[in-house]
């Protein structure tokens, strides 16, 4: 990959986390980029779907990365549910709540025009719930299944709660209730 490329799906990366589709586009990513223009359509010649679509798959390992590390070498499942949850609490707050979740924030921004993103945000979603599953395991697999979507929804709702309050309360609360739910 070349570094015009990467710098550009960097910024659309961040873009999405902190905006949304709607703010993440061709002009914003090259702004924030630092690549030329012309660039862009050398590189994602479909455009601004393009763009996203590539940067989410990126920023998806990189989630699924990230709740795998944070999860794993825990000796209990409540240790674990804690652990996940201070390690996103300790991320919205190095990026001064002002960044949430891309998934999330390009979810709740398809309108028109965005909705081929849709499975990859739901395949994405189902992904990082199958990780969390295989470190929380309940002796059951519908109830893991249903534990880890728990999880998710909690975790999407902590980023917003963090945003709006300027804090990672949110992310410490849910993973102190949902570890004694597992304890």
């Amino acid at each position: 990959m070349t570094e015009s490329r990467e710098r550009m799906l960097e910024a659309a990366v961040d873009l999405l986390r902190g905006f949304g589709l709607s703010g993440a586009g061709i002009n914003d990513v090259v702004r924030g980029s630092g690549a030329p223009k012309g660039s862009v359509y050398h590189f994602f010649p479909e455009g601004k779907l393009q763009i996203a679509a590539e940067a989410l798959a990126l920023y998806g390992e990189r989630v699924d990365a990230f709740v795998d590390a944070a999860l794993a070498g825990r000796r209990s499942n409540p240790e674990r549910v804690r652990a996940l949850f201070e390690a996103f609490a300790r991320r919205v707050e190095q990026a001064r709540f002002l960044r949430s979740c891309a998934v999330g924030t390009v979810s709740l921004d398809l309108g028109e025009g965005g909705e081929p993103l849709q499975p990859q945000l739901a395949a994405l979603l189902g992904r990082w719930a199958r990780t969390i599953a295989r470190h929380v395991d309940l002796g059951d697999a519908r109830r893991t299944r249903s534990f880890a979507g728990l999880v998710l929804t909690a975790i999407e709702g902590a980023y917003v709660r963090s945003r709006a309050e300027r804090s990672a309360a949110a992310f410490r609360e849910a993973g102190q209730w949902l570890a004694a739910c597992v304890d």
